[in-house]
């Protein structure tokens, strides 16, 4: 069945794809971008089906009226894409406040501002799938980008939750979790750079070429599989996208469940004995 898509960062990188590859099918389409010239040429393509809008997500009344226009003008809202992000890199030392902010700005509330929209439009449908872009270091940190990792850290806590909240309204959520893709992510307007403390430059030296140097994959490869997860009558919370991912997150959990394993004598001696007429903390 035709679907009805609202993409952000729908200019370049996957947000593009994705929306190309669900206008090719037949699908509508509600693509956004902070200008409306980096879209247009998808209206001029796909005509009706595309419905090109400017939104920044990180003002709170634009997403509002936005994701309002792009239910008022299609009828509905099937699919849910929060795309829009960038990266920031910098030791936890070098960054600073203004930036973190700024970051989590755009790729934690930003996501928050559209699904705070969306949800009361697809609990009156009683249906809809949102998707978040997450990251495989959502699931994994990594020295140089931690604040990026945090940002999409708290993106995983926070469909996780979701999804238990929205599920008895008929909607589904899916995080997306790529590994690293030949886009546009790694270009200037896609990521910031704090400004470097000399202390760390021998672990940039040493981190840097592992970053610049990883095997890439191709981008367009990923359009079937979203459009996969978003035709699944049952699909995943959590859907690594790429081959690179899996293997590495099966080394990082085991190696987090042998810390606590060995460390389960000392954490079960803290709960120590059961009290009466107290609240629990965690």
């Amino acid at each position: 069945m035709k679907k009805t898509w609202f993409i952000t960062g729908a200019s370049r990188g996957f947000g593009r794809i994705w929306a190309e590859a669900a206008l090719k099918r037949g699908d509508n389409v509600a693509a956004t971008a902070r200008t409306l010239e980096s879209v247009a040429d998808l209206k001029e393509r796909f005509g009706d089906a595309m419905l090109p809008l400017a939104l920044d997500v990180t003002d709170a009344d634009q997403v509002r009226q936005v994701v309002a226009q792009a239910h008022a003008h299609f009828g509905q809202l099937d699919v849910v894409l929060n795309n829009a992000g960038y990266s920031l890199v910098g030791t936890i030392e070098e960054a600073s406040e203004a930036d973190v902010r700024a970051l989590f700005e755009t790729n934690y509330f930003g996501t928050i501002r559209v699904i705070q929209a969306a949800l009361p439009l697809l609990r009156q449908q009683g249906s809809g799938h949102i998707l978040g872009v997450s990251s495989g270091l959502g699931l994994m940190a990594m020295p140089l980008i931690g604040y990026y990792c945090t940002s999409k850290w708290a993106i995983e806590a926070l469909h996780e939750s979701l999804a238990q909240e929205v599920k008895p309204f008929g909607i589904k959520v899916t995080l997306i979790e790529p590994g690293a893709y030949a886009t546009e992510f790694a270009s200037p307007s896609s990521l910031k750079r704090a400004d470097g403390l000399e202390v760390y430059d021998s672990l940039r030296e040493q981190i840097s070429p592992h970053l610049s140097g990883e095997k890439r994959g191709d981008p367009q490869a990923t359009a079937k599989a979203i459009l996969q997860i978003v035709d699944a009558q049952e699909p995943p919370l959590r859907f690594i996208l790429g081959n690179q991912n899996l293997p590495a997150v099966r080394a990082a959990y085991a190696d987090r469940l042998a810390t606590w394993e060995a460390w389960e004598e000392v954490s079960n001696a803290a709960q120590g004995e059961p009290q009466k007429g107290t609240v629990a903390s965690s």
